[in-house]
């Protein structure tokens, strides 16, 4: 699948890859920042943002829609950085390909499974009563039982157009019918990706333990950790300045 990409700067390729519910333009602050020297591609994962819809089977599939994108851009080898779902990508990538990534970023995600704290969400989208009188407000509002936290609603609801016939620009039944692969992780027998990587948590996200890093040195034993402060699970945009300081100085 080709997906959409979003491409700013010039010079050795990036590839941002963002989270679940998200899209490219979460990245702008990110993009602008590291485009620098380099040719940012922010990418749409499938059914997300402005990319085609379709099933989501594995994580093997989302890394070679990515892997088919970035041949069809002549962006290949490339930097390949992911946050949350995205960085779940980001590593299926860097292990099914390891040629095609020359350094990799995760951002705030282990390759763990993941309790299903965010079905919740998916049937509070699912629920909503896409009414040509629908707004804004009145859609934060039916959110809000489900997703109490304002912050968490703001981001869900950038994924509705509203007007004559609302609608959500992700593919809510693909992602429903997912959540279990989403939450999960698996990774091809004896796969190890030698080359230079940057786990990255946010300071306050539980996301990344200290437990977890024995199994992410198996996969990626030059692994190096680190730390953005006042930040948490969304580190990129809790503390934009940080987050590019610390991916900066990794890439050089």
């Amino acid at each position: 699948m080709i997906l959409h990409a979003v491409t700013l700067g010039e010079g050795r390729p990036l590839v941002l890859l963002h989270g679940l519910f998200g899209a490219a333009r979460n990245f702008g602050a990110v993009q602008r920042g590291l485009a620098g020297r380099r040719r940012v591609i922010a990418l749409d994962l499938r059914s997300h943002g402005a990319s085609p819809h379709g099933p989501i089977t594995g994580y093997d599939v989302l890394a070679a829609d990515v892997a088919e994108t970035l041949a069809g851009l002549d962006a290949l080898p490339a930097e390949v950085l992911g946050h949350s779902m995205g960085g779940k990508v980001a590593m299926r990538l860097a292990l099914d390909h390891p040629g095609l990534v020359t350094r990799l970023v995760v951002a705030d995600i282990a390759p763990v499974r993941y309790p299903p704290t965010l079905r919740v969400h998916v049937a509070a989208m699912a629920a909503l009563a896409l009414s040509p009188a629908l707004t804004r407000a009145g859609a934060d509002a039916a959110l809000s039982v489900a997703v109490p936290d304002p912050g968490v609603r703001g981001f869900l609801l950038q994924n509705l157009t509203l007007g004559a016939a609302p609608s959500w620009r992700l593919g809510l039944a693909e992602i429903a019918a997912a959540m279990a692969t989403i939450e999960g992780w698996e990774a091809p027998a004896d796969a190890r990706y030698p080359g230079p990587a940057l786990f990255l948590r946010g300071e306050h996200s539980g996301y990344v333990r200290p437990e977890y890093r024995e199994g992410i040195r198996a996969l990626f034993p030059a692994a190096r950790f680190a730390s953005v402060k006042r930040a948490g699970h969304w580190l990129h945009a809790d503390n934009p300045e940080g987050f590019i300081a610390a991916v900066a100085a990794f890439l050089g």
